[in-house]
């Protein structure tokens, strides 16, 4: 089977009440024939994860890893400078390999109840990821673009901690379809040439 490893923060590693993160059991149901390991861990940012890259990502030989981190690096208490956050994810795309690496950008936040991090900081963490996927030639996901332009975006983020940046369901499932289907065409894509070739 292939390996998809998703590695990430608190987004990555919520369990909203059920025995595995909900990140990773969205992503099962669309993706059956895929070993699917969670690496996400509470409260990291991206220097967090250049230290467990190794451990939590690479010793697994993935085809495909998700990487969402931002959330933290972007938090006003402990916020880590633009040109770092982007440095850092650059080291973890070329340690990964572009061609493996699916970049997310970071989600908005409900403001009338998140108070740590403002939508206007949290763009400006999503263009980096965006400008770190077309210099590294890595998939990127928009997702901060793709939720926020959504008329019930506050409502998808609610989950059993209604805090204004966790997901609820809706959002998880979304974000689930939307890997999927890039993980799905680029398969098809594969067979094709081969049947090409």
């Amino acid at each position: 089977m292939m390996k998809l490893v998703c590695f990430g923060d608190s987004l990555t590693a919520r369990k909203e009440g059920l025995l595995e993160p909900m990140f990773t059991a969205k992503l099962k149901e669309n993706l059956p024939n895929f070993t699917i390991i969670n690496a996400g861990v509470s409260g990291d940012n991206t220097f967090d994860a250049i230290n467990r890259l190794e451990r939590d990502v690479l010793q697994h030989h993935p085809d495909f890893v998700t990487i969402l981190f931002g959330a933290n690096d972007a938090a006003f208490h402990k916020q880590v400078a633009l040109g770092d956050y982007k440095q850092n994810l650059t080291h973890i795309v070329q340690a990964i390999g572009s061609e493996r690496s699916i970049l997310l950008s970071t989600a908005p936040v409900d403001e009338t109840v998140q108070y740590a991090r403002t939508n206007a900081v949290l763009t400006q963490y999503a263009d980096a990821v965006q400008q770190v996927a077309n210099e590294t030639r890595s998939r990127y996901i928009d997702f901060f673009s793709k939720m926020i332009a959504l008329p019930d975006y506050q409502v998808r983020l609610k989950g059993i901690k209604n805090d204004g940046l966790h997901f609820g369901e809706a959002a998880y499932t979304l974000l689930a379809e939307l890997i999927s289907d890039i993980i799905l065409a680029d398969q098809l894509l594969k067979k094709e040439l081969k049947e090409y070739q």
